[in-house]
């Protein structure tokens, strides 16, 4: 859930809506919140999970853009800034998250295990179904730092085609794995771990639809057919498909039907939301307030479970009190401790960085060494 600097209009906007989801998704079952208002959700399908595929579209998207952007303007990938820039954005707001819980835990406010700290510390909570509630949601920054580990190397490794192929053929692999491990578990062996389900081989095919749609822009922005195909009136059709395919779960069309489907257009959403900035859908996610909830975004996924606790009859997990306390430790994590480091990244980045800015055709503004 994280915000990188970038020239792309848009991304903020959809980490908003991202986190929106993820957030109303989550507050559906606590105590106390509209029922009427709840009954939206359940009718769209797991909203929350919704918006955790979004995050990893975008940041397969970014994160490509950048890397390949990078290898443009300056001759090579470098993996040294590469990982300081990821260390010094996504570290601190996370380390500091998880020590307040160990505060809280040593208080006896909540209960983790010194399990729940290891798989949460080491980024392998995806692996683990049986964390508790407070940590649980940090299995998909765990696919993320998985993803960060891996696709850089591989973008060195590989030249662009090769890389693509390899995107491609997760694109297509990832929905058979989700489904081989569900029939698996619910068919054959429920002993099985579940955890298995967000795993990063089954979650990897929506990070690579990022991946793909980044390294095919530019020869795709030369074809009329894609400029028709990501207009800004086929997002009318997009969102409803994206919908109806999260409502029918973990059915097998679903799967290996529908999430090709899905990834497709949440890949036609991207595309049209970042180049037709001026149009309605755009000027709303470049609306200030809109950019602003996206560039907290990571924060907030941070601190929404341990406030969202749909189990608990404590006055502080009830609405609205517990929306208030997760826009409070959300600020608070934002302004203490992401924003201080980011500047930190930003002096570091400008102490080693040539003057020279070039648009590259991947549709970052780069300077040697600057990226985000």
């Amino acid at each position: 859930m994280n915000t990188q600097g970038t020239c792309m209009p848009s991304l903020d906007g959809l980490r908003a809506i991202s986190i929106l989801m993820v957030c109303y998704g989550h507050l559906c079952g606590t105590r106390r919140f509209p029922v009427s208002i709840a009954q939206y959700g359940r009718w769209c399908g797991d909203v929350a999970h919704l918006g955790v595929l979004v995050f990893f579209v975008i940041s397969g998207f970014l994160i490509t853009s950048l890397l390949m952007g990078e290898r443009e303007a300056t001759g090579e990938i470098s993996l040294k800034r590469f990982y300081l820039r990821r260390i010094l954005r996504i570290f601190p707001a996370f380390y500091a998250f998880i020590l307040v819980m160990a505060i809280a835990t040593a208080a006896g406010a909540v209960q983790l295990s010194g399990r729940d700290f290891a798989y949460a510390l080491t980024y392998t909570v995806n692996f683990e179904s049986g964390c508790s509630l407070q940590i649980g949601h940090l299995w998909s920054l765990s696919v993320e730092e998985q993803f960060y580990l891996l696709w850089p190397l591989t973008l060195l490794a590989l030249r662009e085609r090769r890389a693509l192929l390899v995107a491609v053929a997760a694109i297509c692999i990832g929905p058979l794995v989700r489904w081989g491990i569900h029939e698996w578990i619910f068919h054959v062996d429920p002993r099985f771990p579940s955890g298995m389900l967000t795993s990063f081989p089954a979650m990897f095919d929506y990070l690579a639809t990022g991946c793909a749609l980044a390294l095919l822009r530019p020869w795709l922005l030369t074809r009329t057919w894609y400029l028709r195909l990501t207009d800004s009136r086929w997002l009318v059709l997009a969102i409803p498909v994206v919908l109806l395919i999260n409502r029918m779960g973990s059915h097998p069309v679903a799967i290996l039907l529908g999430s090709p489907l899905m990834n497709l257009c949440l890949a036609v959403l991207i595309e049209s939301s970042t180049r037709h900035a001026n149009s309605l859908a755009g000027r709303l996610l470049n609306w200030k307030p809109i950019v602003f909830i996206g560039v907290l975004s990571y924060s907030l996924y941070l601190w929404q479970m341990p406030f969202l606790d749909h189990r608990s009859d404590v006055w502080m997990h009830a609405f609205p009190q517990n929306l208030m306390f997760v826009v409070l430790a959300a600020l608070s994590s934002w302004f203490l401790v992401e924003r201080p480091f980011n500047r930190l990244r930003r002096r570091l980045r400008h102490g080693n960085e040539l003057p020279a800015i070039t648009r590259t055709r991947h549709g970052c503004r780069t300077a040697t060494g600057s990226l985000r």
